[in-house]
């Protein structure tokens, strides 16, 4: 497999303090799964009570580990919860071996930790086709349980790490009715990066006490305002999943509290938003703002459609202000759109406005505006009231270097 060594240069200065979340504590080994020399399993061990929400890929190839905790979501919320995570190996297209390697690490979680089989979650991410050695995981388990800590989130982070040059966390306070709520999330995700439901692996837990059906609208409904907004390449994973447990641990009841949803949202967003700075090869990060569109969704298809461009996503990684290809992406897209009442900017540089070159426009000043690691690609339509901001990276040779040899 390919050895990820530099970071992007996208990448945070360092990984974030995040509180321990009561409630929850964490575990991490070496297993062995495919990587050598580093941790490569986590264990998550949650309170009685726990709620836990989810989303999920909603590819036609899903993994076994995304089935199983399908088929879970939703359940009682008695008694202790766990989540377990291996790197290096998706339980991916592996047939009755993959359901059988679930049923294996499920059960051995359950007698090591005392929760239900029922509300062991687990989730695998690596190579797509390969029967998971799960004996190595299952092995560990001892090892896991003995090492459980309220601070080891940061440890839990880099664990689920695949071709991700860094760890990502997020987290965020609030108050509510004077007391304070924390919530805190890891994320893993480099390539195989397009938004349909969520996109990744991602784990936010959060200190506050939530039904579960409320927290599982909360959750689907911010997903698309965050997850479903990011792109690095275009392709869904098999495997991605998103779960957020609510301890309840400090008593605080967050049931359909508006600051706490607007909290969480902040925490996915730069949850997801770190997953794109981490897109294999990327050098820049796209902010792109659709507005005038007929509806919220077609905004949100031509983002998309510009965003999952390789012609767009080329330029910008060769500083060309090609904006001529982002109105080839308006127009493939399949959302309403009129030529003649479209406007295109690059930063605050206002590049073609009513179907034409924008009479103010200079070369050269785009040009200087590409060259930045941060950039914003502004169209309005001009038809109505629908915007959507999609975000993505671009497209370079590290691309292709990390994925053509990324089983060798």
């Amino acid at each position: 497999m390919a050895t990820i060594t530099k970071v992007s240069p996208l990448a945070p200065a360092a990984f974030p303090e995040l509180p321990a979340i009561d409630g929850v504590r964490f575990a991490t080994v070496e297993a062995g799964v495919r990587y050598q020399g580093r941790t490569d399993v986590m264990l998550a061990v949650m309170d009685p009570g726990t709620s836990v929400a989810g989303v999920f890929t909603r590819s036609a190839t899903r993994a076994a580990p995304v089935l199983d905790c399908q088929d879970k979501i939703g359940g009682s919320s008695d008694g202790p919860a766990a989540i377990l995570v291996n790197s290096g190996n998706a339980n991916a297209f592996t047939g009755h071996h993959g359901q059988t390697s679930v049923a294996e690490v499920t059960q051995a979680v359950a007698k090591a930790t005392g929760v239900r089989v029922e509300r062991v979650f687990t989730s695998s991410t690596g190579v797509i086709g390969e029967p998971l050695p799960h004996e190595r995981i299952v092995t560990q388990l001892e090892a896991l349980k003995s090492g459980l800590s309220r601070h080891a989130v940061e440890e839990a982070a880099r664990a689920i790490m695949t071709t991700d040059t860094f760890p990502k966390g997020a987290s965020a306070q609030v108050e509510i009715d004077g007391n304070t709520v924390s919530i805190a999330g890891i994320a893993k995700g480099s390539g195989m990066v397009a938004p349909d439901m969520a996109t990744m692996l991602v784990y936010i837990f959060t200190d506050a006490r939530v039904e579960q059906s409320a927290l599982q609208a909360m959750l689907s409904a911010q997903t698309d305002r965050t997850f479903n907004c990011i792109t690095v390449d275009s392709d869904t994973s098999t495997s991605d999943s998103l779960l957020l447990c609510a301890t309840g641990a400090s008593g605080v009841d967050a049931t359909g509290n508006a600051a706490f949803a607007e909290v969480l949202e902040g925490v996915m967003l730069d949850l997801a938003q770190q997953v794109v700075r981490d897109g294999e090869g990327a050098t820049k990060f796209v902010e792109i703002r659709v507005t005038g569109a007929t509806t919220d969704a077609d905004a949100k298809t031509h983002g998309l459609a510009i965003a999952n461009s390789p012609l767009v996503k080329t330029a910008i990684a060769g500083e060309d202000p090609n904006w001529g290809r982002v109105v080839m992406a308006i127009g493939k897209s399949g959302a309403a759109a009129d030529r003649d009442l479209l406007s295109i900017s690059f930063g605050d540089i206002l590049v073609a406005e009513k179907g034409w070159v924008s009479p103010d426009y200079r070369e050269e000043d785009a040009a200087a505006y590409m060259k930045g690691q941060d950039l914003v690609i502004a169209v309005d339509l001009g038809l109505g009231e629908g915007k959507s901001t999609v975000w993505t990276c671009d497209l370079t040779h590290g691309y292709i270097e990390i994925n053509a040899d990324y089983r060798s």
